[in-house]
């Protein structure tokens, strides 16, 4: 049988519309700077790719600011909120560590963000922490990358506006997978990552609502209006404005994997797994797991060698035995290494969902057969 790819929380595969027009720019690589032809067909790619991004997010193209990918625009955000006043930092338990690592880094005061046993957000604590003196930049990210939870962003973005403070919205994970428009959320800034969406990796896109300005961290020439130097990876970004075109138009489909997920969720419960986010609202083809007695690394490597390519949550930590950041902010420390993440993407069938979770069940009592018999030597 032929590998079975559940893990496009990681990075997607890159779809074959991306594929090809990528290609094309790759052929006719001007530099959009350049005022010749080639210059100018590579400048119309940017700005047709930047039109692209801001429709799959209800924003204005003048917007978006292209990156190197979410953990530069994440950290341009910060440092954009923190220009325009902005003196402290609350920051959720669960977002992904370019943005805490981004906070900590900033040299300004940083409050940590509590969840509920969900992995939810805790928004009375947070109306507390906007109570105290100075003007704070909330992040709070959509979707959590290891278990999917989706946070209540519209209710938040009140109480931080009400307290005059600013709220960035990592939608790294969400983007293609639930509706996104940063006007619903009434986000200040925004981001977004091309490989999440089956584009290519090493691009990322920085979003900032009307009225809000981005800083620039990267200096030199005048690219990207002057908010991000150096020359623009014309097909890498013309990739990301194709699979922004094409997430926006898989939208329904990609709701649609909810039910598979549901049904692979209801065996491997059945078998022993805790499921992490169990009661929240969560991404539709994201599914976290963890058991007690079987540390990730070891599910991984078991699962792999039968033929089912997931990960241990972040990919950013995979190969490390390390406990997962959103198993411990939800109160499982007994769980926090033994969690693995399984994620559906456009590529995904039904079987594929029907097929981890009987390898994985497989798999695990054959893990609890030889602890036990451990335990029988041991003694």
């Amino acid at each position: 049988m032929s590998p079975v790819y559940l893990d496009y929380n990681a990075s997607g595969l890159v779809r074959p519309e991306v594929q090809d027009v990528m290609a094309r720019a790759l052929a006719d690589n001007g530099n959009p700077s350049a005022v010749h032809a080639a210059g100018r067909r590579a400048r119309a790619r940017i700005e047709t790719a930047r039109a692209q991004v801001a429709d799959l997010v209800g924003a204005d193209p003048t917007a978006v600011v292209f990156s190197s990918g979410g953990t530069e625009s994440n950290a341009q955000a910060i440092l954009s909120a923190i220009s325009a006043g902005c003196e402290r930092l609350i920051v959720g338990a669960t977002e992904h560590p370019c943005v805490a690592e981004a906070a900590t880094a900033s040299g300004k005061p940083v409050k940590m963000l509590p969840v509920d046993a969900r992995g939810v957000v805790d928004l009375n604590k947070l109306r507390q922490l906007l109570g105290q003196p100075g003007r704070a930049v909330v992040a709070i990210h959509h979707a959590n990358n290891e278990s999917g939870v989706i946070q209540p962003i519209a209710e938040a973005a009140r109480l931080v506006r009400s307290a005059g403070g600013w709220l960035h919205v990592d939608a790294i994970q969400s983007a293609g997978k639930i509706p996104v428009d940063i006007r619903t959320l009434k986000a200040d800034s925004l981001t977004l990552s091309a490989h999440k969406l089956g584009g290519p990796q090493g691009v990322g896109a920085l979003v900032m609502a009307e009225g809000r300005e981005a800083v620039r961290i990267l200096h030199g020439a005048g690219q990207e209006r002057g908010l991000r130097a150096g020359t623009e990876n014309v097909p890498g970004i013309t990739g990301f404005g194709a699979s922004a075109v094409c997430a926006a138009r898989d939208l329904p489909t990609a709701m649609a994997h909810a039910a598979w997920r549901d049904a692979a969720e209801a065996v491997v419960k059945a078998a022993g797994a805790t499921i992490i986010g169990e009661g929240a609202e969560r991404l539709p083809n994201t599914l976290f797991m963890a058991v007690p007695d079987w540390e990730s690394p070891q599910q991984l490597i078991t699962l792999d060698l039968m033929g089912l390519m997931v990960s241990a949550g972040s990919a950013c930590s995979s190969g490390k035995t390390k406990p997962s950041r959103a198993i411990v902010a939800t109160g499982r420390i007994d769980m926090a290494t033994g969690g693995i993440r399984i994620s559906g993407g456009w590529g995904t069938v039904e079987d594929d969902w029907k097929r981890f979770a009987a390898a994985w069940v497989e798999a695990y009592a054959k893990q609890r057969q030889r602890a036990a018999a451990r335990g029988k030597v041991d003694a």
